[in-house]
């Protein structure tokens, strides 16, 4: 086990709002929230029938889902499509679902996979991946990596166990890896900017995902979810003018953060990545401006921007690094 910082079990994420407001002052809704990595711009909510939220989740609904899902993103047919409450549900599920062992996370990254590993009694390593995983390992590669950007090969692993967090992928054509033997996570948070939905996927092959599945359960999407989900992953036009305002954007921001002294490393299109001589002081600084960036435990010098959503926030956010 690794003295990573990002080794904590403690879970660290951004999106923060009231914490921020507690510490620094003002209310919630007074803070402009780029800690996160969520498109600012949803996918519209199309009108739901009432049975959504009346009935039981019927096979029917979770049927039309997996169709969506495996058009999207041309799943095989030897591979199943596993819809759950969120990926963090999966996350948490996953290291249960074999004895502990030794699991590769690496790092750094997002923290909630080796979190729940620990949680499970596994023994992580979460520095950058050193030694070759052995036969009996599990790894898992965050593709695109958060808060770098970072993109990997399945053969970064070992010939053991292998996921892939792919919650950022959706934002950059052609950036997932190809279906194999992984377990590939998807995030309908990100991309498609609804958090709050909690609607995730697992994809992998059927005999892989057979456990997982019986670990969650029946009904483990909610009417409303499976109705939204179907109508976001079937409005390819969407996607596709999602994806060119994403990158508009993301060059919009490093210009900004440039201007104002920042060094852009690294991100992806729903965030970036960027480099200041002082990382608290910075996060102080945007703060009195109520800005809530995300900030890291392990470095001392680098902060994550999400998007502005509106021309009104992209002046907030530039006058507020004027003002630091």
């Amino acid at each position: 086990m690794t003295g990573h910082p990002s080794s904590s079990p403690e879970r660290d994420h951004g999106g923060g709002r009231d914490a921020a407001a507690a510490l620094w002052g003002g209310r919630p809704e007074e803070w402009l929230d780029l800690s996160t990595g969520i498109n600012p711009r949803p996918f519209p909510l199309p009108p739901l029938p009432d049975t959504a939220w009346t009935r039981l989740p019927d096979r029917g609904a979770f049927a039309a889902l997996e169709a969506a899902a495996r058009a999207f993103w041309a799943v095989p047919d030897s591979h199943a499509v596993l819809p759950a409450a969120g990926a963090s549900a999966l996350i948490a599920a996953l290291p249960r679902l074999r004895a502990p062992g030794r699991a590769h996370v690496p790092g750094p990254t997002y923290n909630e996979h080796a979190a729940a590993f620990r949680a499970a009694g596994w023994q992580v390593e979460d520095g950058p991946l050193a030694a070759r995983p052995g036969p009996g390992d599990t790894t898992v590669l965050v593709h695109p990596n958060n808060p770098d950007g970072r993109l990997w090969q399945a053969s970064a692993a070992g010939p053991g166990p292998l996921i892939v967090d792919e919650s950022f992928a959706d934002a950059q054509a052609g950036c997932a890896l190809p279906h194999g033997r992984q377990i590939t996570l998807k995030s309908f948070g990100k991309f498609w900017g609804l958090a709050g939905l909690r609607l995730g996927f697992a994809i992998g092959p059927a005999a892989a995902l057979a456990p997982l599945g019986a670990a969650l359960g029946p009904w483990a999407v909610s009417g409303p979810a499976l109705e939204i989900g179907t109508a976001a992953l079937s409005d390819r036009a969407w996607a596709a003018a999602t994806r060119q305002r994403l990158a508009q954007d993301a060059a919009r921001l490093d210009t900004l953060l440039g201007s104002a002294g920042l060094r852009v490393t690294g991100g992806t299109p729903l965030f970036r990545l960027a480099a200041c001589p002082d990382a608290a002081a910075c996060v102080r600084a945007l703060a009195r401006a109520r800005v809530l960036v995300r900030r890291f435990p392990w470095s001392d010098t680098l902060l994550r921007f999400g998007l502005p959503g509106t021309e009104a926030e992209w002046e907030r956010l530039r006058a507020a690094l004027a003002a630091r």
